[in-house]
């Protein structure tokens, strides 16, 4: 098993990191802030104006970890990778399956199948919690539709089925989000799912939390030596990580949303945690990036029972486990792509 190594987060403005024989030091206006031995990292983050030595990213380039470049709101700008690694008969494989008509609904099918499997358990729990009947009847009636979803899934033809499906759990499963907000509803009401920009407190959380599971996931596949950028579910754009965003899709539910009720439910993140923008746009402060990357860092540590290893295991691992399936039915290992279901 894959050891979990930690991402490092750099958020503060104008801080400088540099190499210091294998310590990797963060200098914030000439002072030395932090202090990480590099074997444990897995990657580094930077939001804003934050400055890396070229010995540093040549250090994190040379084994492997990444460095991410992000704005301010957790946007994508850049990521720097050392030598391509991976096995290239492999990389030829993926491409091949993309190919094949077969091979892609098959993998794009399961995907769907299992984030509309997830996001109907996050439904459901929340029914079950929900204190008034009205709230927990329509909870219901969202779970009763995703059911719908999961039974048309077997009969769809061609990818742009599988899509429509997928697009009308994710209309059900978002128009009844709110009833899952227990707590400070006027704050994160939330009527529909908005992005670039994001329009409400929960929307900006959601995009921030999506971010940063969007990036383990581009670590986790090209780990294991696939292309992010050949995808099933998802149609192949420039510069867009396809298959990366596949496999998020798996998993965003369970990790990024129920994240993200937790924080709000139990009032951890509130209204001051967010910048209210001319025009209408809202985004995380950076004190709220803070409390969100420190919540997901935990989450990440905390185990989850995986169906099909049979056994537990740190939930920043399942994106590493998925991509090996990925890879092991690619190479034509397994009949199927195996995808993470969450019980």
């Amino acid at each position: 098993m894959k050891q979990l190594l930690n991402t490092l987060y750099i958020m503060t403005q104008g801080a400088y990191l540099r190499l210091d024989h294998e310590t990797l030091k963060v200098d914030v206006e000439g002072e030395t802030r932090l202090q990480v031995p590099f074997h444990h990292l897995g990657a580094v983050v930077c939001f804003g104006d934050v400055m890396l030595s070229p010995r540093a990213m040549h250090k994190c380039a040379g084994d492997g970890r990444a460095v991410v470049l992000l704005d301010r709101n957790g946007r994508f700008k850049a990521r720097v990778e050392g030598p391509t690694s991976g096995n290239v008969l492999l990389r030829r494989a993926q491409h091949e399956a993309l190919s094949s008509e077969t091979l892609s609904l098959s993998i794009a099918r399961n995907i769907v199948a299992s984030k509309v499997r997830n996001s109907r358990q996050v439904v459901l729990r929340c029914a079950r919690e929900a204190v008034v009947n009205d709230e927990e009847a329509r909870l219901r009636d969202t779970a009763s539709i995703l059911e719908n979803c999961l039974r048309k899934l077997p009969g769809s033809t061609d990818l742009d089925a599988v899509r429509g499906i997928e697009g009308e759990a994710g209309r059900a499963y978002f128009s009844t989000f709110s009833l899952m907000i227990k707590g400070d509803r006027k704050t994160f009401g939330f009527s529909s799912r908005t992005r670039r920009p994001p329009l409400d407190p929960l929307n900006a959380l959601l995009s921030f939390l999506y971010a940063l599971v969007l990036n383990d996931c581009v670590a986790a596949v090209e780990g294991v030596g696939l292309d992010p950028q050949v995808g099933f579910l998802h149609a192949l754009r420039p510069g867009r990580p396809s298959l990366a965003l596949d496999l998020m899709e798996e998993t965003r539910s369970i990790i990024a949303d129920r994240l993200a009720l937790t924080l709000v439910n139990r009032r951890q993140v509130g209204r001051k945690h967010f910048e209210f923008r001319p025009g209408g746009a809202v985004y995380m402060s950076e004190e709220g990036r803070k409390t969100v990357v420190a919540a997901y860092q935990r989450r990440k540590q905390e185990e989850v029972p995986h169906q099909t290893l049979g056994k537990k295991v740190p939930v920043g691992l399942v994106f590493h486990v998925q991509a090996r399936f990925m890879a092991r039915h690619l190479r034509g290992d397994t009949e199927e792509y195996i995808p993470f279901i969450y019980q």
